[in-house]
């Protein structure tokens, strides 16, 4: 991402990778949590795995042509687009961390696209595939370039989270379920599902150590609206100040004269 980091402009940077920070501590859990709730990427790969997968997507969709109903083909490009689109990664240089190509950012936003097309004809959906789903939803809001981008997705990711753990209530669904809730601001419903997970916890060792790792995931859901609401009204000073001053573009300066 690029950012113009000049005038007012750099104090909603400042907001908005605050944001991504809390973003990624929440996706490090889902991949390495003592609970291997990474289990549920169904990543991973190559480039050239990714085309593959590609060419096989784009012959489900000349199919879809012919039959854009069809639950068993809509789920099948879910699941292609998505798995193709968690191959796509790269290892960014300033931090060694891996993230999604854009080109992986395509894949999985075709991957969520054919999943919304799927439940309008499903009655019940797939719990697996929900997961897969979840997971790109978070994944695209945590490589996403925007503050309303990021929020939507991840609203959507808990959407479909809360479909898999209905569906299969285990230790691993439920606290990811949770994270997702606390991040989108629904406190009540990420209680719910961390004391279901504390429930279906062998011991009581592990049902402790729920409780610890959910307490933090709740603060930091706290902290990720309270960044939501300030990045906001960094937003709406910068829309002010581009209305009082129209030729200040986003940075609040002039540029040049209008004889340059």
């Amino acid at each position: 991402m690029v950012f113009d980091t000049s005038g007012r402009r750099k104090h909603v940077v400042r907001v908005v990778y605050a944001i991504l920070a809390l973003l990624m501590g929440a996706s490090l859990f889902l991949v390495v949590g003592p609970f291997s709730i990474g289990n549920i990427l169904g990543g991973g790969g190559t480039t050239s795995a990714s085309k593959v997968l590609d060419e096989q997507a784009e012959r489900t969709e000349r199919k879809l042509l012919k039959q854009p109903t069809n639950e068993a083909l809509l789920l099948s490009l879910t699941r292609t687009r998505i798995t193709a689109g968690n191959a796509l990664t790269e290892v960014n240089p300033e931090t060694g961390a891996t993230q999604l190509t854009a080109e992986g950012r395509q894949e999985l936003s075709q991957g969520v696209e054919a999943w919304a097309r799927y439940l309008k004809q499903a009655e019940e959906p797939n719990p697996s595939t929900a997961l897969l789903v979840s997971r790109a939803y978070f994944g695209l809001a945590e490589s996403g370039a925007s503050l309303e981008e990021a929020v939507t997705n991840i609203e959507k990711a808990a959407a479909a989270q809360r479909i898999a753990a209905e569906t299969q209530p285990t230790v691993n669904s439920l606290t990811t379920l949770a994270i997702y809730e606390y991040y989108a601001g629904d406190f009540a419903a990420g209680d719910k599902a961390t004391k279901e997970a504390k429930a279906k916890a062998p011991a009581k060792s592990e049902a402790k150590e729920i409780s610890k790792q959910m307490a933090e995931y709740r603060q930091r859901g706290k902290e990720f609206q309270k960044q939501k609401v300030e990045a906001a009204k960094q937003e709406g000073s910068r829309r002010k100040e581009a209305l009082e001053n129209p030729l200040g573009g986003l940075s609040g300066s002039t540029g040049g004269s209008l004889g340059e």
